[in-house]
């Protein structure tokens, strides 16, 4: 009998095994709708925090190395303006939250969760970047950056438009992002010396060269003085009779892990 469970347990390595695959994803590139703004706390700058958050789905566990994200920088701008990048990675609420929630805004479903799961910092050296300029000169239709507020004046109609250098963060994890397979929202943070920093929408739906993913969800954005409540940029900020949504550009890469056969009937 004792021969016999040896046996078994043999098999059940030699058929099934761990395998990592690529994995990425993208929102595709910038349309021109919106800019909004996402910073960290910028001591000494007088500057609150604001969030603006876009949501991904990992069907397996994945391991992320990297990400990249596109914004707009205040026009001739030198690189030594951009003082620190933060990457944070957020759950779904009502996980790592307080549920109820205190009803300053509309609605938390769908929403990213009250605190982050995961944060990288480049100034602790858990994230290290580069920066690529795409477009020197670049505009967006609207922009959300003061106008983060709770019911009842959520809804400004944004900020307007604005314009400047549109460039490329490129990410890298030296201790990589392990993630268990869920809905996840990507949020990204430049703190700048001066001038304001927004990330750039792309098309909702998603389309090529994007990643579409059943239930992408439209971008949240909040402020330090919001939270841990966050709003829908579109259907809460921008408003009107038929509220437009987005999603903000930015990939994650890396390699899943997956179980497979290896001949034996998997």
């Amino acid at each position: 009998m004792k021969k016999n469970w040896i046996w078994v347990g043999v098999l059940a390595i030699v058929c099934c095994s761990a395998h990592a695959e690529p994995f990425f994803f993208s929102t595709g590139n910038p349309d021109g709708r919106l800019g909004a703004g996402s910073r960290p706390q910028e001591v000494g700058l007088g500057e609150i925090k604001i969030e603006t958050a876009d949501d991904f789905v990992l069907p397996l566990q994945t391991t992320i190395n990297g990400a990249t994200f596109t914004g707009l920088l205040p026009s001739a701008a030198p690189v030594g303006n951009i003082l620190e990048v933060v990457i944070d990675i957020y759950r779904m609420f009502p996980v790592d939250s307080t549920n109820p929630p205190s009803g300053t805004v509309p609605t938390r479903v769908n929403s990213p969760a009250d605190v982050d799961f995961v944060s990288r910092d480049s100034a602790s050296a858990s994230l290290t970047f580069t920066f690529s300029l795409s477009n020197p000169n670049f505009s967006v239709a609207n922009s959300v950056l003061n106008g983060i507020n709770p019911i009842p004046n959520q809804t400004t109609g944004g900020e307007g438009p604005v314009s400047g250098e549109e460039g490329v963060f490129s990410a890298t994890f030296p201790t990589p992002i392990l993630l268990p397979a869920g809905h996840y929202f990507f949020v990204p943070h430049v703190a700048l010396s001066s001038g304001n920093f927004y990330w750039l929408s792309a098309p909702r739906p998603i389309i090529s060269p994007g990643t579409p993913f059943a239930g992408d969800l439209q971008a949240w954005i909040r402020n330090a003085n919001l939270a841990p409540n966050w709003l829908r940029i579109g259907t809460d900020i921008v408003g009107g009779a038929t509220p437009p949504t987005y999603n903000q550009v930015f990939s994650i890469s890396g390699e899943d892990d997956r179980i497979f056969g290896d001949g034996f009937g998997g």
